[in-house]
């Protein structure tokens, strides 16, 4: 709206003030709207979704023909070793995983999905790509949230040195536990290499990293936290001591 012609000029500076004034008004009102969206819609679409991701995964591992019970692996053995799952890395963007976290929740349970993308991020927990698949001998390194889409790491920073985090597959429970945690620049990619931190080295164990940014609602760093394989036991033989605590599963 402008001020009529020949208007005294404090009318016309009046209403140029006006007019700001709504549209600050306006911008503050859509920002408010994109954070609530940001924090709380994408969580609870992204988080329903990711249920019933797990959900279709159960559906899908139980109607498959269950294998026979294998041996138990010692923790971190070499990929060869029979019992320990050495998957095909799926698709981008495909589900193939369970990650169940006691300290979490007794209701925890969350897709993991390849890759670490944006769009991989809203269904679930993200598996980087090129890293170790659940089982294997090296770092299966996953990403996910802290704050929107679901938000499965949100409680990182409260796991604990020796926690449970079982990571479930089509055949497998494999069950690793928390080792250490570190706060890191997101330009530290060693924190997910085969040896956590230790590139270039050759592993002889099976870890397991996840990432989330740091501090919660900033992407300033990243916290870290480490796990090491403890065991591995066929679907066939139910789940693991570790979850049925809680009675996940």
């Amino acid at each position: 709206m402008s001020a009529p012609a020949g208007a005294p000029r404090g009318s016309r500076a009046r209403t140029a003030v006006g007019v700001v004034g709504e549209l600050l008004v306006t911008a503050g009102l859509l920002t408010l709207l994109f954070v609530v969206w940001q924090l709380y819609w994408t969580d609870f679409t992204s988080g329903r979704a990711q249920a019933a991701e797990v959900d279709q995964l159960r559906s899908r591992w139980a109607a498959s023909t269950p294998a026979a019970p294998g041996p138990v692996a010692t923790p971190g053995a070499a990929p060869s070793t029979p019992g320990v799952s050495v998957d095909v890395t799926p698709p981008q963007g495909d589900a193939f995983a369970i990650a169940y976290v006691p300290r979490f929740g007794p209701d925890y349970a969350v897709p993991v999905v390849e890759g670490t993308g944006t769009s991989d991020l809203q269904e679930g927990i993200g598996h980087y790509r090129g890293t170790a698949m659940p089982g294997q001998v090296g770092n299966l390194a996953l990403a996910g949230h802290r704050v929107t889409y679901g938000k499965p790491f949100n409680l990182i920073a409260d796991l604990q040195d020796g926690d449970a985090v079982v990571v479930a597959t089509a055949t497998q429970w494999f069950t690793y536990r928390v080792q250490s945690h570190e706060v890191v620049r997101p330009s530290q990619v060693s924190v997910i290499a085969p040896v956590p931190d230790q590139p270039g080295a050759t592993p002889t164990q099976a870890w397991l990293t996840m990432t989330a940014c740091h501090p919660m609602h900033s992407a300033r760093q990243r916290y870290v936290v480490h796990a090491l394989l403890e065991s591995v036991q066929d679907r066939s033989a139910g789940p693991p001591a570790s979850l049925a605590a809680v009675g996940q599963g």
